[in-house]
């Protein structure tokens, strides 16, 4: 019997446990070209400041930053169940964030979380929290 491969993680937007409270999270399928695969592999890739949005009944990854080259638009994949459901969500208000890559195995997936925006007195209050748990005060 194979042991199944946890996938590891390639990179994680530390900022969207930062700027939202987080909800449900979805692991999407990425249309990506061969270079784009290499580069995520050799962990050239930020995923700070992007953002999911959805247009045509289809979900796309925007602002996402490959090494030297500039910020680019990728589609992703997920069931027309899923899509509708994070659109559902999102007429509720919520952000569509990505939240970390995984590429351990042979395919590259992003894992992507229903999210709504913190108030700067939330993030405060994030910091403190973050500093107790440290031991600083």
């Amino acid at each position: 019997m194979k042991k199944k491969k946890i996938p590891s993680s390639v990179t994680v937007n530390r900022r969207a446990h930062f700027d939202y409270h987080l909800g449900d999270e979805l692991t999407v399928g990425m249309v990506l070209s061969g270079l784009e695969v290499r580069s995520i592999r050799d962990n050239h890739i930020q995923l700070k400041g992007s953002f999911v949005t959805i247009r045509n009944g289809e979900l796309w990854l925007n602002n996402m930053t490959l090494g030297a080259e500039t910020a680019r638009n990728v589609k992703l994949l997920a069931t027309k169940k899923q899509i509708s459901a994070l659109e559902r969500e999102k007429v509720a208000g919520s952000t569509i964030v990505p939240v970390k890559l995984l590429g351990g195995g042979r395919y590259i997936k992003l894992v992507i979380a229903v999210g709504k925006g913190k108030k700067k007195y939330d993030k405060r209050e994030t910091i403190k929290k973050r500093d107790l748990e440290r031991g600083r005060f």
